[in-house]
């Protein structure tokens, strides 16, 4: 069963890459773009039934659980990006795939929970790495890496609508530059005053951009790029 194991992996010990996976690439197939009035997608569905809503996956967080925590608890939501979400027809739900040790998640997605907490029409779940490695393998990063968060947005018949993964298109770009650059050292350390700075505002505003696109019937992924 999906749901034990989840709970098992919760706890596990993660490896230090688990937040930025390199996996080999499958090819363009891997980067396909959600089609309107494509099939519901039962694999999705049942993956998503089979995640933790946020307050549980919180609960058992103990990677950065200091952290976890005071973003759960400081997390606001900016009132335009709230307005915004709000007018958004339809209802959603939000495939989370994360980890607690992650920093990109801890960073984004106690932001996201607060969003679907204030947005009646929207839903969210959270599944690990392991069994949401397709979802991950599906929505790739710019440079092509298997990365948590990746959130998948599905429609109420259960299709993928849009993603967003990893962290914030100025974070990532940053990222990109200084791999390029041979500083993602310096990235790195330099990253939690950029997302500390920012409070979740970036995430929050490209998510919503995502779901709008999404119930315009214009399915988009935010990649970072």
């Amino acid at each position: 069963m999906i749901v034990p194991l989840l709970l098992f992996a919760l706890h596990a010990p993660v490896a230090p890459t688990a937040c930025d996976a390199s996996v080999p690439s499958l090819g363009a197939a891997s980067q396909a773009t959600p089609t309107r009035g494509a099939p519901a997608d039962t694999a999705l569905a049942a993956l998503y039934a089979s995640g933790q809503d946020f307050e549980t996956f919180l609960a058992g967080a103990r990677a950065r659980r200091v952290m976890w925590l005071r973003h759960a608890e400081d997390a606001v939501v900016p009132a335009d990006v709230l307005a915004r979400a709000q007018a958004i027809p339809g209802r959603w739900r939000v495939l989370v795939v994360a980890v607690d040790s992650c920093s990109d998640s801890v960073n984004t997605i106690p932001y996201l929970a607060r969003l679907v907490a204030l947005v009646p029409a929207l839903e969210m779940r959270i599944v690990l790495p392991g069994p949401g490695r397709p979802v991950m393998e599906a929505h790739r990063t710019p440079d092509r890496r298997a990365a948590t968060p990746t959130i998948v947005i599905l429609d109420a018949e259960g299709r993928d609508v849009g993603c967003w993964v990893e962290r914030p298109r100025a974070l990532q770009d940053q990222a990109l530059a200084a791999s390029a650059a041979g500083t993602s050292g310096e990235f790195l350390r330099n990253k939690q005053q950029w997302y500390d700075a920012d409070a979740g505002a970036s995430t929050v505003r490209e998510v919503v951009q995502v779901l709008e696109a999404a119930a315009a019937g214009t399915p988009r992924c935010w990649q970072g790029s």
